[in-house]
């Protein structure tokens, strides 16, 4: 029988796996549904389209010539073991471990597409007044969202200092 701290641990990995999950069956079905370049008007100020991301965030470095695709790569994977470092000393804190699994899961996502594809496939696109955000995906979604739940961690009143620093003195 598995220890609490290895369930504990083990479901915040199910998170990550979960977001890999979805981000890829969501990609897979746009790059299947869609021809490249391709948008569907949605709502007013949401558009489904296929675009190929070379770069990093908001297409940064895309048109550096191929030497992204593999920095990239070997960045997503350091990141990805700090987040697994990261997770296993904090997965008593469900708040942090939850945000840590979604940028795990979405760096995953990712970085599957970067290695098997050389590009990221990105098909959300919201727009308004004529302004266009860049295309994202399902894991930069997650991403966001852990980011975001990872600041609102780290500011959150001191009540809570109690168990951040519980979860953090866990050990493994």
């Amino acid at each position: 029988m598995r220890s609490p701290v290895a369930r504990s641990w083990a479901r915040w990995l199910v998170l990550s796996a979960v977001v890999v999950v979805l981000d890829l069956a969501t990609k897979a079905w746009v790059s299947a549904a869609f021809q490249y370049g391709e948008t569907r008007e949605v709502t007013p100020f949401f558009n489904l389209v296929l675009v190929h991301n070379t770069g990093a965030a908001f297409s940064f470095l895309a048109g550096a010539g191929g030497w992204q695709r593999w920095f990239f790569t070997l960045v997503a994977i350091a990141i990805s073991a700090v987040l697994v470092v990261m997770l296993r000393r904090n997965h008593g804190n469900a708040l942090l471990a939850c945000a840590l699994a979604l940028v795990l899961g979405g760096a995953l996502g990712n970085l599957h597409d970067r290695v098997s594809l050389g590009y990221v496939v990105d098909f959300v696109q919201l727009h308004a007044a004529g302004h266009y955000f860049p295309a994202f995906n399902v894991a930069d979604s997650a991403i966001t969202a852990g980011v975001a739940l990872i600041i609102w961690d780290s500011v959150r009143p001191a009540s809570h200092a109690a168990e951040r620093a519980a979860a953090t003195q866990e050990k493994p």
